[in-house]
């Protein structure tokens, strides 16, 4: 017996997939190029079923930025929750290039990029985000500092902008190459916390 799917269902299967349309469009195009008829074409759906679950472009990115930090947070962040935050740290760095190499995965860095400096609505709810991640990445090296874990070296602050930054810019340049993405972004990450290189 076929069961028949309730509205909220259809709802949230149509929203699903304009997002993941969406977060594909952003990460290709960025936000300035992204054409809501071509995303609501390429999740199966018209524009105005879009226009009924977004009322605009910035509402829309702004969902997708909020639904690709629930997907990182779901499967990056939590799996790299760790009690030994060195541990934690190397396999956030690990997490991410895996993570990244879905084709969806650039939004966050595209937008950063495009919105730099700029007060929008879009480029603060990204900075958000990238802040929340440097704050987290910074008590994990005190705490690994303090343990002598981690050999003493920049403030934490600069080292976790800086470890940010490294996974960041390897991922960006080798995405995708599994499974030397992996390797290249912990060596990265390994230099940028002061350890020393994996045998």
């Amino acid at each position: 017996m076929h069961v028949r799917e309730s509205q909220a269902e259809r709802r949230a299967r149509s929203r699903s997939a304009l997002l993941e349309a969406a977060a594909r469009g952003l990460s290709r195009n960025g936000y300035a190029n992204l054409v809501l008829a071509e995303v609501a074409a390429e999740a199966g759906y018209t524009r105005g079923a879009l226009y009924h679950q977004f009322a605009d472009k910035e509402e829309l990115a702004l969902a997708v930025v909020e639904w690709v930090g629930e997907t990182w947070t779901e499967e990056v962040e939590k799996p790299a929750d760790l009690p030994d935050p060195v541990e934690s740290l190397l396999a956030t760095a690990r997490g991410h290039a895996v993570y990244c190499r879905r084709d969806v995965a650039r939004v966050m860095r595209v937008l950063h990029a495009e919105f730099g400096g700029r007060d929008h609505p879009v480029g603060q709810a990204v900075a958000a985000i990238f802040a929340e991640l440097i704050e987290d990445c910074a008590a994990k090296i005190a705490a690994g500092r303090a343990s002598g874990a981690l050999p003493p070296g920049p403030p934490v602050e600069v080292t976790a902008a800086a470890f940010v930054g490294a996974v960041e810019g390897v991922v960006s340049q080798v995405a995708g190459n599994a499974p030397h993405d992996v390797e290249l972004v912990e060596r990265a990450v390994r230099g940028v916390l002061g350890l020393p290189r994996k045998r």
